[in-house]
């Protein structure tokens, strides 16, 4: 039931550089919501449960402390709970299934055309649906370089012409008896894209990784009060090859929950997350407390895992990680609790933040990192997307 009266903050902006928070307005329920961020800095959040599974949010950022989430009631067609987010190159945003939700919408809606299609069936988010499971939830979205979007839900996966609403191809089921999706829930990364400057024409390879996972099944024990091992695979798949495979590859640990973030390097940090049980209401178990390093493009597969330094706080269901500007990775949440619980045993509901340092940020690198020497612009600031040089 919707709350009318909250006097909770459900929503904070972070200062990275001053370490201050300032809390923002939310009037609809955004658990298990979905955002992007557009061109113009803009956070568009949609879905969540309740009063706001048809919900649409905005954020758009400012100077002076004023701005705050605009809500745009009963936007979305239908009920996206558990949709994911992919920003497309028409600046738009394409919302993708949910809890029996098989279909995709767009963000905002074709107002001028008045027989465009409010929501698009999509069969395959249905297909890959598991009995009492689901296994298909907040599925993996990355935008091609043709135009097309790459899909995976569960175990398989499509590239996607949405304009036409048309499978273009169907790649081969990911290896093993593992499911990725939600609530197995793995992670999964488009790898940095290496543009050649010979020929301008040629398309760049592309390859998909997905990483960690639950065994079928895992959901169902775990709600028993059995939590077994978690994924310890990875897949990957050159999405642009006439005849794609999947190459599976073994990481040092097993891990479902977990965050993948493309670090300025190339490799990609895996972290959080636990190494028995899923997602869902206290149905993890032992937290992966280090994080590893991926080496993406280490010619020798065997050294492209390196485990790193581990943190002392469990992050388990309902944690999160993103990179910020100078190089660090923030990470933060953590609660397996349907309520707040500081108290709880093993794991507490967790508000804190930490800030993980990659590799790169060692002291020893410092002279090949590179610095703004000035920034040539009226007020000595760079503002987004601002094409004022600098140096």
């Amino acid at each position: 039931m919707a709350l009318k009266v909250d006097c909770t903050a459900h929503s904070l902006l972070y200062d990275v550089l001053l370490n201050s928070i300032r809390p923002l307005m939310l009037q609809t329920d955004t658990w298990c919501s979905s955002g992007s961020v557009i061109a113009d800095g803009t956070l568009i959040q949609t879905g969540g449960y309740n009063d706001g599974e048809r919900v649409a949010r905005t954020f758009t950022p400012c100077n002076d402390d004023q701005c705050d989430w605009k809500e745009l009631p009963v936007y979305l067609s239908v009920r996206r709970w558990y949709a994911s987010n992919q920003i497309l190159p028409d600046g738009r945003i394409i919302v993708v299934g949910g809890r029996n939700a098989f279909s995709y919408e767009f963000f905002p809606k074709n107002t001028l055309n008045s027989t465009s299609q409010p929501n698009y069936y999509l069969n395959f988010l249905k297909d890959t649906r598991d009995p009492k499971e689901e296994n298909n939830l907040y599925p993996f979205l990355h935008l091609l370089p043709d135009g097309n979007l790459f899909i995976f839900a569960n175990k398989r996966s499509i590239s996607f012409d949405y304009t036409q609403n048309r499978v273009v191809k169907e790649f081969p089921v990911i290896p093993g008896e593992d499911s990725r999706s939600y609530p197995s829930t793995g992670s999964s990364v488009m790898l940095p894209l290496r543009l050649t400057s010979g020929n301008q024409s040629q398309s760049p390879e592309v390859e998909i990784l997905v990483c960690g996972g639950a065994p079928k099944g895992s959901y169902s024990k775990a709600e028993r009060g059995t939590y077994i091992s978690a994924s310890k695979t990875c897949g990957r798949i050159k999405v642009t090859d006439p005849n794609p495979k999947w190459v599976m590859e073994q990481m040092p640990m097993p891990r479902v929950m977990s965050d993948m973030i493309i670090l300025p390097t190339g490799d990609v940090l895996l972290i959080n997350g636990a190494s028995n049980g899923t997602a869902g209401w206290e149905d993890g178990r032992n937290p992966v407390l280090n994080p590893v390093l991926y080496r993406s493009y280490a010619s020798d597969p065997s050294q492209r895992f390196w485990v790193l330094n581990p943190s002392r706080t469990p992050r388990m269901y309902h944690s999160g990680a993103v990179l910020v500007p100078d190089g660090r990775v923030i990470v933060g949440g953590s609660n397996p609790h349907r309520v707040y619980n500081f108290t709880a045993y093993p794991y507490p509901t967790e508000l804190g933040l930490e800030a993980f340092s990659p590799p790169y940020l060692a002291p020893r690198y410092s002279y090949l990192r590179p610095s703004i020497l000035s920034i040539e612009t009226p007020q000595n600031v760079l503002l987004y997307r601002d094409p004022s040089p600098f140096r």
